[in-house]
């Protein structure tokens, strides 16, 4: 009998992870609920359709508008005048003919991989010293404030995106090297003359789409809760919101999205993509981009403005609307032992883990729930490597706002690659925190230090979300 006994013991020790020198062994456990990263936007979906499906609790209205939205999201905008009169207006001047074309499968875009390859994500922001009178930044004089690399038949192109590698290898403790690719970026075959003396770079990669009604449903109070822009804690991390101009209140409001959060809405950041991605006019922005020179008024357009309010509106509804699929392996063992290590390197400084909607939201759905977006939304320092020396708004050069990380580890999957950070230049999450410096530098040396299985176990809990 006491030899059954000791070999029931022995196998509990096993089962457990204990040993006589680790008696007080705690088996981690997951928070109740914690798989349902967009609360009750949430898809059980990890197949290559998993950023695309909408939130189940929409109205039969929002439902059929959001399909409509679906459709102008995805199909290819032509140049005026077209028998397509829905669709027609492209350009004169574009970087895509499609929001898909950018955002394949409302997922997120990538960095060139050979000179020439266009409408993969990419572009290129412009600035010049000084402020515009609502406190952005000020657009290059010829070129404006992004390179669109395409033209309809007739204009000439504005130019292209030229980009070159320099590489840095970075070291771990246990003597595990990395290569980080440094991207280097130039404007070539210039169609309208030189650029300004000291024009600004700033490379921006289109994000994925799932969960913005969720993120714009958190009240503003919420988002500065977690602002400490003067390091009162004395942690080192230092999130500040950004204010940007909001056109339809022709006021300053706080920013929540965007690379460097210079969007105060979704109807905004929509607005915005179509007229400087593809050349579409709206409500919102009911102007040609155009370089002195072009008379754009000589040039057919696709009405005034070229999207109809009712079929912007339905695209907003659309990009408001995209649920977010939920957890895998969110209770695998090597999973929490990620997401504490995660937590040991205070990632979750600037990665909240979790915050709470509203209590009102057009999707009424939406209100009163837990979402885990492991975003603060705020500006925070990323050190000079990762500067692009551009200001926007209150942003500096150095600062960006904290990306979500929910879907990230079904980008492979969707959109088959796994290029981070604003301008892609990550080639996977690895080399995305290797990336990290300033407010995160600290963090940065810990993850250095971490032996390769805590280290694997850290990539297994990220592409867990």
């Amino acid at each position: 009998m006491k030899k059954i006994i000791c070999s029931l013991a022995c196998i509990a020790l096993i089962v457990t992870g204990c040993s006589k020198n680790d008696e007080d062994y705690v088996s981690l456990a997951p928070e109740e609920g914690e798989q349902y990263s967009g609360g009750v936007a949430t898809v059980n979906n990890a197949t290559e359709e998993a950023f695309g499906f909408a939130y189940t609790g929409l109205t039969s209205d929002q439902a059929t508008d959001f399909g409509v939205g679906n459709s102008f999201f995805r199909q290819t905008w032509v140049s005026a005048p077209s028998s397509t009169t829905a669709r027609d207006g492209l350009g004169p001047f574009y970087n895509a003919v499609a929001c898909a074309s950018c955002h394949f499968k409302d997922g997120r875009g990538r960095p060139p991989m050979y000179d020439g390859e266009l409408g993969r994500g990419l572009l290129i922001r412009l600035s010049t010293s000084g402020i515009n009178p609502h406190g952005g930044s000020m657009p290059d004089p010829v070129y404006g404030g992004q390179l669109q690399d395409n033209a309809i038949l007739g204009p000439t192109i504005k130019g292209q995106i030229g980009i070159t590698y320099q590489i840095i290898t970075e070291t771990f403790a246990d003597g595990t090297t990395v290569e980080l690719q440094k991207p280097i970026y130039t404007i070539n075959n210039l169609g309208y003359g030189p650029l300004a003396s000291g024009v600004m770079f700033s490379p921006r990669i289109a994000n994925q789409i799932i969960g913005l009604g969720l993120l714009e449903a958190v009240p503003e109070a919420t988002i500065l809760g977690f602002a400490d822009e003067f390091d009162s804690d004395g942690d080192g991390i230092s999130g500040r919101p950004n204010y940007v101009y909001d056109v339809l209140s022709d006021s300053q409001k706080m920013g929540r999205f965007g690379w460097k959060a210079n969007q105060p809405n979704i109807k905004q950041q929509v607005a915005g993509a179509l007229s400087g991605d593809m050349g579409i006019t709206s409500y919102i922005f009911p102007d040609e981009n155009c370089p002195p020179g072009v008379d754009c008024n000589s040039i057919p357009n696709g009405g005034s403005p070229e999207i109809t309010d009712i079929s912007f509106d339905r695209m907003v509804l659309y990009s408001s609307a995209l649920a977010v699929p939920i957890r895998r392996n969110y209770d695998d063992e090597a999973v929490l032992r990620g997401k504490q290590i995660f937590g040991n390197l205070n990632c979750i400084a600037c990665h909240k883990p979790k915050m709470q909607t509203g209590s009102s939201y057009i999707i009424s759905g939406y209100a009163n729930q837990t979402i885990r977006p492991y975003t603060d939304l705020l500006l925070h320092d990323m050190g000079p490597e990762l500067s692009d020396n551009a200001p926007d708004y209150l942003a500096t050069g150095s600062e960006w706002r904290t990306p979500p990380l929910w879907g990230i580890g079904l980008v492979q999957t969707v959109n088959g690659h796994t290029n981070f950070m604003h301008d892609g230049r990550a080639r996977n999450i690895t080399e995305a925190i290797l990336w990290h410096g300033g407010e995160a530098q600290a963090s940065k040396n810990k993850f250095k230090e971490l032996s390769a299985s805590e280290r694997e176990d850290l990539l297994k809990f990220l592409n867990s979300l």
